[in-house]
């Protein structure tokens, strides 16, 4: 499991077009921007417990849209079969450039 802020930077990532432009910009400034409460409160001119009380109602939503949608649970179950078929072609020696072109275009689908 990632730590929280990866996986809600996976989580916006996914599923940011589903956000209203206030919960995007909100959890964008703290989780990719890395900005305080207190900062994105200046920034809008509100206070630091409304800044607070929407970022923890948008990690809701956004867990709630994985729940039911389960984008990054795929993403992660793929990415682990992608690596036991290539540590399985490895270790018999069937790697060849043209598999391991494959797989990489396997990894950089998503």
């Amino acid at each position: 499991m990632f730590e929280k802020t990866t996986r809600m930077n996976f989580l916006i990532d996914i599923y940011e077009s589903l956000l209203t432009e206030k919960q995007k910009s909100y959890v964008s400034l703290y989780y990719l921007e890395d900005l305080s409460l207190g900062e994105i409160a200046e920034e809008f001119e509100v206070s630091r417990q409304a800044v607070y009380d929407n970022i923890k109602r948008t990690e809701a939503v956004l867990e709630n849209y994985e729940t039911k949608l389960g984008v990054l649970q795929k993403y992660q179950e793929r990415e682990q079969l992608i690596e036991q078929i290539e540590q399985h072609l490895m270790q018999h020696k069937q790697l060849d450039d043209g598999v391991a072109a494959l797989l990489q275009q396997l990894k950089n689908m998503d």
